[in-house]
């Protein structure tokens, strides 16, 4: 299966929607300790596409950091699906109660900015 295929039928199996997001990210394996930084580039309630191009495996038990200009969030994850020289989908697990404030407000703004604008009105 394809790379393209993948992704597309992780993309329908999703719980709640990715919405389109930039920031920093640190991503360390927990089997081997291997620690990449990788680029967000979607974000959901439940997980993340982070751009990299040197992935881990699908299933790998991870640890993720994400870092804005302002805040932080971490969590525990397991890599969804892993696309070679492009980056790699993760699902978040236990997610600590203080880092939901920060999640949410990424999200909304996230969705606030994948708008059209005669959604919104005036911007």
């Amino acid at each position: 299966m394809t790379n393209a295929l993948v992704a597309e039928e992780q993309k329908q199996r999703r719980r709640t929607p990715r919405y389109p997001f930039v920031a920093e990210a640190e991503i360390s394996e927990l089997a081997s300790g291997k620690r990449i930084f990788a680029r967000v580039r979607e974000i959901s309630m439940n997980g993340c596409y982070l751009e990299m191009s040197d992935p881990f495996a699908a299933g790998s038990q991870v640890f993720v950091k994400i870092f804005t200009a302002t805040d932080f969030f971490e969590s525990s994850a397991t890599v969804a699906y892993s696309q070679t020289n492009l980056g790699l989908g993760l699902a978040f697990r236990e997610v600590s109660p203080h880092f939901m404030p920060t999640m949410h407000k990424w999200l909304l703004q996230a969705m606030h900015a994948a708008l059209p604008l005669n959604d919104l009105g005036t911007r």
